[in-house]
């Protein structure tokens, strides 16, 4: 192993044993390598579902975990059942993250596990993320932070560990694409899933489609995909079948796809409420 893979391994090997929580995105899938290498069956991969996980995901974390070897399961999360996740302020992060860990910590309590380890790398810390505050508030633990990996780090080991999603872009969770101050609805969640799949079924990578007031719908692809979104017939295809789904209008953001862009609506001071101390 290289040095970072064993300083990973020799982190968790601390520990009893742990529940990973894990999306089966690159950064979870290479702590669950890790944990599954350092803790053998002493480790176990615990996939939060609900009406926020976009289609897809759910499979692609069971392939993933089969693929590792590591014990899977799954926790039904009822986010939605909070009114202050809901109103999707900025900081709906923590009441989503809050909802998961306290799953987490049950399950952990009924099957004896007593770690709890995500998949935040130090790029992550750079960024407003509330969620990072319910992860301190419920002891959850941060190894890939903890030795000092960043997102490119997390990639190599992926490649290193013959990961299938070395290279999977982002997909947080559905309600990041809403406008804060928009309301969180089971059918905003659906009819934003189903445009995406609708955008990666024509062969985008890449993809969001974020939620406006007034049903707008702001399109992110990469910036080499944006000749093709705005040419016939994909842009008339996609612009009908959104306005199917229930979108009154359908733009192009000629930035393209970035993960967090709501994050430029964030108040200035909750924005440095999260940044890392200096030094």
């Amino acid at each position: 192993m290289t040095p970072a893979q064993q300083n990973l391994v020799c982190y968790l090997e601390k520990l009893p044993n742990c529940i990973v929580a894990f999306s089966g995105g690159v950064d979870s899938a290479v702590v669950a390598k890790a944990a599954r290498v350092a803790l053998g069956e002493r480790a176990l991969a615990v996939t939060g579902v609900s009406a926020s996980l976009a289609s897809g995901e759910l499979e692609i974390a069971r392939k993933v975990a089969a693929s590792i070897g590591i014990r899977h399961e799954t926790v039904e999360t009822d986010e939605l059942a909070d009114s202050n996740y809901l109103q999707n302020q900025p900081q709906r992060c923590w009441h989503c993250k809050t909802e998961l860990y306290g799953q987490l910590r049950q399950l952990g309590e009924q099957l004896g596990f007593f770690a709890i380890a995500n998949g935040t790398n130090t790029d992550d810390l750079r960024d407003f993320r509330p969620g990072l505050t319910a992860a301190e508030e419920w002891g959850v633990l941060s190894p890939l932070v903890a030795c000092g990996i960043d997102k490119q780090g997390v990639r190599e080991l992926a490649q290193l560990w013959d990961l299938e999603v070395w290279d999977k872009p982002a997909s947080p969770c559905l309600s990041s694409r809403v406008v804060y101050g928009l309301e969180i609805t089971p059918e905003r969640l659906q009819r934003i899933d189903q445009a995406e799949s609708f955008l990666k079924e024509l062969g985008f990578h890449s993809v969001r489609v974020r939620c406006h007031h007034d049903e707008l719908a702001r399109l992110e692809v990469s910036p080499e995909e944006i000749s093709r979104l705005a040419s016939q017939p994909e842009r008339d295809q996609i612009a009908s079948r959104l306005r199917e789904l229930g979108f009154r209008y359908v733009t192009i953001d000629l930035e393209g796809f970035r993960s967090g862009s709501f994050q430029q609506l964030v108040p200035v001071e909750e924005l440095l409420s999260r940044q890392p101390p200096e030094g």
